[in-house]
C-alpha cells in the first residue's frame, strides 16, 4: 500500500541528493583548470598509457595566435582508424572552436604520440546517435556527465562530437 510519503514529489529519495552532489562535483572538477590540465603533462612525457584508452590528448592550434594548445578529453567511440570525442562544454569550448576554425589536430593516445589526424565535426543528429551508443555502454558515467553538462549549460546541453581519422593521402 502506498503512503503519502511515497507519493510526495518533494520527498528525498535515498541516493538522489548524493547523485546531484556527484553531478555538481563533476561539474566543479571539470571547471578547475589545474585538474583538467594535469593529464597533459603525462601525455607530453610519453606516459599517456597510464590513463588507459578512454582518454586522448588533442594538440591543436589557437584560432588567432596559432600557438600549440593541448586538451585531454574522453573518447566516446573508438574504431580502427577512428576516434570520436565529445565536447562536454558544447561548441563554446576553446579546443572545439580552434578545431572548427583551422581543422589542425595531432592526437596522443596511450600507444601513439603526436599523430596527425583529419578533423570532422559531426552534425547534431550524428552526435546524438553516437552519444546514445556511448550512454548504452557507460550508463552511469553518461548519467553523471550529462547532468553535470546540463547544469553547466543551465538547461539541456548540446554535446557535439568530433571525429578524428588519418588524414587523406
Amino acid at each position: 500500500m502506498m503512503t503519502e510519503a511515497a507519493t510526495d514529489p518533494h520527498r528525498v529519495v535515498p541516493g538522489a541528493r548524493r547523485g546531484a552532489l556527484v553531478d555538481r562535483l563533476i561539474e566543479a572538477t571539470l571547471r578547475t583548470r589545474w585538474i583538467v590540465r594535469a593529464p597533459i603533462a603525462l601525455y607530453r612525457a610519453g606516459l599517456g598509457w597510464i590513463l588507459g584508452d578512454r582518454l586522448v590528448m588533442i594538440e591543436h592550434l589557437g584560432r588567432v595566435s596559432h600557438d600549440r594548445r593541448f586538451v585531454v578529453v574522453e573518447v566516446v567511440d573508438r574504431q580502427p582508424d577512428v576516434i570520436r570525442v565529445a565536447s562536454g562544454f558544447g561548441t563554446s569550448a576553446q579546443w572545439y572552436r580552434n578545431l572548427k576554425a583551422n581543422g589542425v589536430a595531432y592526437l596522443s593516445t596511450g600507444g601513439a604520440r603526436h599523430v596527425r589526424a583529419a578533423v570532422r565535426l559531426l552534425d547534431r543528429a550524428e552526435s546524438e546517435a553516437r552519444l546514445a551508443v556511448y550512454a548504452a555502454k557507460h550508463p552511469k558515467a553518461w548519467r553523471h556527465l550529462k547532468a553535470a553538462m546540463d547544469d553547466a549549460a543551465g538547461g539541456d546541453a548540446y554535446i557535439p562530437i568530433v571525429e578524428f581519422t588519418p588524414p587523406p593521402r
